[in-house]
């Protein structure tokens, strides 16, 4: 995209720094909360538990408990003058538009574009792909809601593209519920499907798949754990209560069910897992089916790939072949083709062999095509190759960067792929299968900042065992490096999750004040395949700790920032990163934001999903995975006396994949703590919000000024307190 400096806009934020306030704030006191005598029995460790009352989050004194908590944080970060610039250039550079990968269903292209500032994304379709313009609005789910706390959260066309059903959100919760639109008219049927799960729709005939579990008990809808996947069968026009029961398994309630059909529609597959990591697949041949009419009894699937030691992901079929990208015995993974009717690994035919990139994805592209997606030091390339494994072409990409795409169908010749770097937003091509050609969409954008600004470089740094780390650094051309620079340090490292170059309008923003962003590639991530993965799990778990405060030493070694000046942050697993180290090398860090985090690690696994993660973590009900959790659980490694980071935490009240008792009990420990008493550990509670997909533009906007304000106050020269 073509980008283009607002001269104005610019002056706004950078005018503001001498200004920042250097007088130590006021701190509201919440006083201590009050604990209660409740202990565990580890196997003979007795661990006390004051806070558990906070788990039940939606008794009284619970309520109470997070509205003086929300009180005190608010009167803090209203202090914070330079909160009110970053809001306002926040704004600024955030409104822009922006688009979707386009995706054809039948006669029409579908995007989704927000002008700027909208709450969430617009639907749109269009027959002529250069005449955006001209596109016609599909659905507004900015009208769901008044607020716009209703996000969408999947789409799936019906094979005749007569219907689409569509997958809602509201704030922010795994919690979905499925309505269907006839494409047509864009009406709404009386078709309408409850507790809904980690599913969209997958078509076969008049009607789809999807998994659900039953409704929970009332009250408990955001914390009890779910068990007892299912998937129903539903036929367009009926009742939910009337789907047909397609798949449970009574003999093992903590398994996720997710149902899918190859493009023909020939074969119906299951996929099963245990957790986060690991998989088996279970496979129908619907052939010579000519119209599909769900059974119930005697299961008409079976084993096409054997759980759970391993990862299978089927992507697609070549005539009776299934393609199926797995990592067995292929750490860096492999796609190979499998004879429904010999599953056995030895006769599986390799079509995409391992090599010494990741081969991250594969997606099936036009009648005989496929585009792999490889990681190569956490950056895209993509392959065009044909079904049997021939290459193509090595597809031209615009730099260093992340490409995704979703291929295309058997009757296109035309992939449309998304190109994100950091410090420009996303670049859509389309790459045609046929001349090998490449061609840029929605090349003339401009943004209320210039990208040639900035600067991001690679390193590799040494982690304790002596492992080189890659990490991405960034800051504005002409930094000084004299260790005085305030510096932002993100990581994850768990789940096989890879960071990528990814375009944040707040990392602009922190950069424009003189700001180092920096990501760590640790260990437990995919950045280099399950081994790397591995090497950064359960009893392993250390090892991401490990590298994160590495990276922190080679930054303050190489004179980015100083201890004085540094701050970190992580979301989720990455707010368990934040929550470990800040415990395990506090004098290290002067800032700590673990957002959502993972911070019971003795308890997760009690509430909602969290047992899936026992795959990566390892659970507390067995002592050898014990022995090693409480050593570095976040709230069990909080220690009496010790100065900990200046804290901000942040939680959601509707998150129900990270519920908001990991930071509940985690901030009154901290507080608790005689050396907190004059130190801001504060905790900010989002409400009508959850992990953070589906959160509406004002509400990010509003979560990083907050967070930045606090960032830059005391991280800054001259707004250290």
């Amino acid at each position: 995209m073509k980008s283009k400096l607002l001269l104005l806009s610019l002056i706004a934020l950078g005018a503001c720094s001498p200004n920042m306030s250097d007088k130590k704030l006021s701190l509201l006191s919440t006083g201590v909360a009050h604990k209660d005598s409740v202990q565990d029995n580890y196997f003979g460790t007795i661990v006390a538990d004051p806070y558990r009352w906070l788990e039940n989050d939606t008794a009284a004194e619970v309520v109470s408990w997070v509205a003086e908590q929300n009180k005190a944080t608010a009167h803090y970060l209203d202090q914070i003058e330079i909160r009110k610039d970053i809001h306002k250039r926040l704004t600024e550079i955030w409104n822009y538009a922006k688009y979707s990968t386009p995706y054809k269903e039948g006669d029409y292209y579908y995007f989704n574009k927000n002008d700027g500032l909208q709450n969430q994304s617009v639907l749109y379709r269009t027959k002529d792909l250069f005449k955006p313009n001209e596109a016609e609005l599909f659905l507004d789910p900015n009208k769901l809601s008044d607020d716009g706390t209703v996000s969408l959260a999947s789409l799936s066309f019906s094979k005749d593209h007569k219907f689409v059903a569509i997958g809602i959100a509201k704030s922010g919760s795994d919690w979905n519920e499925i309505f269907v639109m006839d494409v047509a008219t864009k009406t709404k049927t009386n078709d309408k499907l409850e507790w809904v799960k980690f599913s969209g729709a997958s078509w076969q005939g008049d009607g789809f798949y999807y998994s659900r579990y039953d409704e929970p008990a009332k009250g408990k809808a955001f914390s009890n754990q779910n068990e007892f996947m299912k998937i129903y069968y539903h036929s367009l026009g009926s009742n939910q209560k009337e789907d047909v029961l397609i798949y449970e398994d009574k003999q093992h309630p903590l398994r996720y069910f997710n149902a899918g059909l190859t493009e023909d529609e020939r074969f119906t597959f299951i996929n099963i897992s245990e957790g986060t990591s690991g998989n088996e697949v279970l496979i129908k041949d619907n052939f010579p089916t000519i119209k599909f009419v769900p059974k119930t009894g005697v299961s008409p699937f079976h084993l096409l790939c054997k759980g759970f030691k391993n990862n299978f992901n089927v992507i697609g079929n070549d005539g009776d072949q299934i393609l199926v990208l797995t990592d067995l015995d292929a750490p860096k993974y492999k796609l190979v083709a499998i004879d429904p009717n010999n599953t056995d690994p030895q006769s599986w035919k390799t079509i995409i062999p391992e090599g010494k990139d990741l081969l991250e994805g594969v997606v099936t592209a036009g009648k005989d095509g496929l585009i792999a997606s490889y990681l190569v030091d956490a950056s895209a390339r993509l392959r065009h190759y044909t079904k049997k494994g021939i290459l193509v072409k090595e597809i031209d990409l615009p730099g260093i960067g992340t490409a995704s795409t979703g291929g295309c169908k058997e009757d296109e010749n035309v992939v449309a792929y998304n190109f994100i770097s950091f410090t420009e937003p996303g670049k859509i091509r389309f790459y045609n299968l046929q001349t090998q050609k490449q061609e840029d969409w929605m090349s003339e954008v401009s943004y209320a900042f210039n990208p040639n600004d900035f600067e991001t470089k690679q390193v590799f740094y040494p982690s304790k065992d002596g492992t080189k780390i890659p990490m991405f650094i960034m800051h504005k051309k002409g930094v000084k490096l004299n260790g005085s620079n305030p510096t932002l340090l993100y990581g994850y490292g768990g789940f096989n999750i890879s960071l990528t170059p990814s375009f944040s309008v707040s990392r602009i923003m922190f950069m424009e004040q003189g700001g180092v962003y920096a990501i760590a590639n640790l260990r437990g991530g995919g950045e280099y395949g399950e081994d790397w993965h591995k090497a950064g799990m359960l009893e392993k778990k250390q090892n991401v700790f490990d590298d994160f405060i590495a990276a922190a030493e080679y930054l303050i070694k190489e004179k980015y920032t100083s201890s004085e000046h540094l701050a970190i942050h992580g979301g989720s697993n990455g707010g368990l990163l934040v929550g470990a180290c800040m415990t395990q090398k506090p004098e290290l860090f002067k800032v700590a934001i673990p957002a959502v985090g993972v911070l019971d690690m003795l308890r997760y696994h009690k509430f909602t999903i969290g047992w899936g993660w026992a795959v990566e973590y390892g659970s507390s009900d067995k002592k050898e995975q014990f022995d090693y959790l409480i050593k570095y659980s976040p709230l069990h490694n909080v220690k009496s006396g010790v100065k900990y980071p200046a804290t901000l935490i942040m939680t959601a009240d509707h998150d129900d994949r990270v519920v908001p008792a990991h930071s509940f009990k985690f901030a009154a420990t901290l507080q608790e703590n005689p050396m907190s008493a004059d130190q801001p550990i504060l905790i900010r509670i989002d409400t009508k919000a959850g992990h953070g997909a589906g959160k509406p533009t004002t509400k990010l906007i509003e979560d990083a000024a907050d967070m930045y304000g606090f960032i830059l106050h005391h991280t800054s020269t001259n707004g250290v307190r």
